[in-house]
């Protein structure tokens, strides 16, 4: 999303934007510059909305608001929006009766990846999104722990292994096999990284007893998002379900292998990483008897078994080619820019 908020910014620099966002998100993007955060607790509940309401209403209302977020959730924090113009999704993209809650939608764009969506908003209001900038600020103490962890001249893979749902993750010996891959074929060392959940420590633990303790690091809980993002845009690649750090790698222009079988990675895979992502949705839906060209546009697949159909030799293969072609000084991610232009300004 943050590529459509600096367009806006681009188009009108001395605009006043606000962006109501949650609490684990502004820990990554609650600085940016230029842009009025508006936090709100998740679990707050009913308490934590009006609390929302009377912080906004302090403020005067809104010429436009982008409800860029379709969830029931999104829907009633709009409500403590006043906007003249609110802008939603078409039909296809609205969920939980978004509908009801804008008075403008994005013309139907079928098969746009998310980023693409997001970038319609800004086009619609007359913004140029062309030229993807994210340009998330990272401290200078961010910074070093990256260094630390990442040396000048040392080639890294940060496994990020957990998902926020778990039947997108993969086996545990497949990442395994991968990262000795990575160790003894490339002499890359081996980043462990994740949140400070059980699931996602265990996780990480039983991954690392299976590789050579010399060549590992287990960082999942040390780090903050913050100085995530700085360690990723030193490292060689990012091995990763679908999930957030694969777009973070995807902002900082570091390569993503991606793995996708529960989601499809046209819709919501790394922007920049797309060739990198090991793509197995279609072989998915027939393996769960379904016709993948009848799959409404967005479907998820996670059922148990389905990220099984990813082979570890498959994700190894495309390692081996991005190390060759990081040797080679060969571009390995996709340019700053958006891949359609059919993003029609509204009259």
């Amino acid at each position: 999303m943050v590529p459509a908020v600096r367009a806006l910014q681009r188009r009108w620099p001395d605009a006043r934007i606000t962006w109501v966002m949650g609490s684990v998100e502004a820990k990554l993007l609650g600085d940016l510059d230029g842009v009025r955060t508006r936090v709100f607790r998740k679990g707050g509940g009913v308490g934590e909305l009006s609390s929302l309401t009377r912080r906004l209403r302090e403020e005067r209302s809104f010429d436009v608001l982008l409800h860029m977020h379709a969830s029931l959730r999104a829907n009633l924090v709009s409500l403590s929006l006043p906007a003249r113009v609110r802008m939603g999704f078409d039909g296809a993209r609205s969920r939980d009766l978004q509908h009801l809650f804008v008075n403008r939608k994005l013309p139907p764009d079928p098969g746009a990846h998310v980023l693409e969506g997001f970038a319609s908003f800004s086009r619609q209001v007359g913004a140029d999104p062309r030229g993807l900038r994210w340009d998330i600020p990272v401290s200078s103490e961010d910074r070093a722990f990256a260094r630390t962890h990442v040396p000048d001249g040392e080639r890294v893979l940060v496994v990020s292994p957990a998902s926020s749902h778990p039947l997108r993750n993969w086996s545990v010996e497949r990442y395994a096999e991968v990262a000795t891959h990575a160790i003894h074929r490339h002499g890359m060392r081996i980043l462990l990284c994740g949140g400070p959940s059980r699931e996602e420590r265990v996780l990480a633990r039983e991954i690392e007893e299976r590789l050579p303790a010399a060549a590992v690091t287990n960082l999942v809980g040390r780090d903050t998002l913050k100085s995530f993002l700085a360690v990723l845009q030193r490292a060689s690649g990012l091995l990763s379900p679908d999930s957030g750090p694969a777009h973070m790698a995807s902002a900082v222009g570091t390569p993503v292998l991606g793995l996708y079988a529960a989601t499809d990675p046209e819709r919501s895979g790394p922007y920049r990483s797309l060739r990198w992502c090991e793509n197995r949705f279609r072989e998915a839906a027939r393996h769960l008897g379904k016709d993948p060209k009848a799959l409404p546009w967005g479907t998820k697949l996670e059922a148990p078994g389905v990220m099984d159909l990813i082979p570890a030799g498959a994700v190894m293969d495309r390692l081996d080619t991005l190390v060759a072609e990081l040797e080679a000084g060969r571009p390995v991610v996709a340019p700053p820019e958006l891949r359609t232009a059919g993003l029609s300004a509204w009259e």
